[in-house]
Formats: structure tokens, C-alpha cells, sequence
């Protein structure tokens, strides 16, 4: 789990006649890091890291130290009893590597049927299923408690079952898994990631390859120089995860790609970075 490593400190900034006060702490890079996940880990953006620590470059370091704007950073205090309130910016594998657990456990203690969490959310941090009463859906509306309190028991039940089944024949296969994501087999290249987004007026959201991306907004798809990497190709990128390599672009040349996002705050957020690309198929 990645924390914190000194106390909460207070600066003062000074921009013209203006005095503002920025409550922040200390973050000690760990190997597989990238400002982005780190954004994304303490809901702030890149550009914010790249301001609080005065960097010239994106590319960061192991042992380096950076601070972080505490005010967003609530993940601790928003453990309660072995569980956790979803909050912007979230995602399974974000919150698995916080509270030490894989994907598939937390889907499996949650009983989700997809990646897919809405802000507000509960989730159980740990070995035991939470059942969901009221789950924000992705259109906004609410899901109603099921009337059936036997329906409902026999959910509880199902899911225990499951869990208790993944973690007894699945354990080394999902060691496997959260490995190859850390450290993914094939062809690896350094390369200048920028991000699009299909989400916007006059795109038509079909790459080249045919995939609708407005349809499917949270696809996880490359564009890149076909040169380099071959269109259809399934690659990992640092800080994104896999995606496939189903699009082009006119300024996407060399050992350069860009990722999809589903907004254009998040291709905002995302900047522009250096990472590590691995061709795995």
C-alpha cells in the first residue's frame, strides 16, 4: 500500500498581493510509478503535481520525494471497518493496491459484475462481502434495495461461495495476473504519451481500425505509428494498462502514441508523459 511518508506540512505561496495556504505532505516515489497514477491516486491532476514540485520534466524516479496537496487525500480517514467510499477519480486497481488486494478480489467481495465504480460507492476492503443497497449506475439514477430478503440471502450466500472458491483455486493465478501488470512479458520501448478523447462536438469516435469509441467511452485503445507498433496489436502501458493498438493519427509519429480517454478533462489530466510501452501480442 502507498502512503505518506512525512507529516502534514503548511506553505504559504505568495502570487502577487495574494497569500494562499496549501496544506500538503510528502510522497516517496516507489519503482512504477508516473505522475499520472499518482494524480489519480490523490485525486489531483499532473499539472498540479508539476506545479507543487517545480519540475521541469514528467519523468520522476524511484526515492524521488514529491509533495502532494493533502486537502484532496482522504483515503485513510475514508476507511471505516474494512471499507471504502468511492471517490473521484477511482478505479478497482487503484484502490486494490491502497488497501493490498488484487482486482478480482474486490470485485469478488463486492460482487461486481464489471471494473465499472460510480463516486459514492461502498466498497469492502477486505475478505468479507458488503452488500450493495443503493449503488449509484452510471446514468446517475439510483438501484432500489430488493424487497426479497431470502433473494438477497441467497445473493450473500452465492457470493461467499465464490470468494471463498477464487481464493482457494485462484490464488497463484491471480498473483500471475496482478504480476504481468507490473511487469508485462514482450517488446518494451520508451515513448511520448499524450491523450484524445472521442467525447468531442464534430468526432466521429471510429478509429481506424473501426472500433466506436463513443460508444464504448471506456475502451481502452492506443493511436500509434503502425512503423512501431503494428495496429491490432494487445500492449501495456504504464500508467494506462493494456489497450490495443487500433488507431492512428497524422501527428503520431515515432516512438510517440496516444492514449484514450473518456473526457477531455481526463486527456487534460493526463498531460503529456514519458512512459514504458510493452508489445505483448
Amino acid at each position: 500500500m502507498k502512503k505518506l511518508v512525512a507529516s502534514i506540512a503548511t506553505g504559504a505561496i505568495i502570487a502577487g498581493a495574494t497569500v494562499t495556504t496549501v496544506s500538503a505532505a510528502e510522497y516517496e516515489v516507489e519503482k512504477g510509478d508516473n505522475l499520472w497514477s499518482i494524480a489519480q491516486e490523490y485525486n489531483t491532476s499532473v499539472d498540479e503535481l508539476v506545479d507543487i514540485n517545480e519540475l521541469n520534466t514528467t519523468t520522476i524516479y524511484p526515492k524521488q520525494t514529491l509533495s502532494i496537496d493533502d486537502t484532496n487525500n482522504n483515503n485513510d480517514s475514508n476507511n471505516t471497518n474494512g471499507t471504502y467510499k468511492v471517490q473521484k477519480g477511482d478505479t478497482l486497481y487503484g484502490i486494490g493496491n491502497d488497501f493490498g488486494a488484487s482486482v478480482n478480489e474486490l470485485k469478488a467481495w463486492n460482487n461486481l459484475q464489471s471494473d465499472l465504480i460510480v463516486v459514492g460507492q461502498q466498497l469492502a476492503t477486505e475478505g468479507s462481502h458488503v452488500e450493495q443497497n443503493k449503488t449509484q449506475s452510471a446514468s446517475g439514477t439510483e438501484a432500489t434495495e430488493s424487497s426479497s430478503s431470502n433473494e438477497s440471502t441467497e445473493q450473500s450466500n452465492k457470493s461467499t461461495q465464490a470468494t471463498a472458491v477464487s481464493n482457494e483455486n485462484n490464488t497463484s493465478e491471480q498473483q500471475s495476473q496482478d504480476s504481468s501488470q507490473d511487469n508485462p512479458e514482450g517488446k518494451t520501448m520508451t515513448v511520448t504519451a499524450t491523450a484524445y478523447t472521442a467525447d468531442c462536438e464534430g468526432c466521429s469516435g471510429v478509429t481506424s481500425t473501426g472500433v466506436d469509441l463513443n460508444a464504448n467511452p471506456n475502451k481502452k485503445v492506443i493511436a500509434v505509428d503502425p512503423n512501431v507498433i503494428p495496429l491490432g496489436s494487445k500492449v501495456h502501458v504504464e500508467g494506462y494498462g493494456y489497450a490495443t493498438a487500433a488507431d492512428i493519427g497524422g501527428a503520431i509519429n515515432g516512438n510517440k502514441i496516444d492514449v484514450h480517454v473518456p473526457s477531455e478533462a481526463k486527456a487534460n489530466q493526463w498531460g503529456v508523459q514519458t512512459v514504458d510501452v510493452t508489445i505483448v501480442d
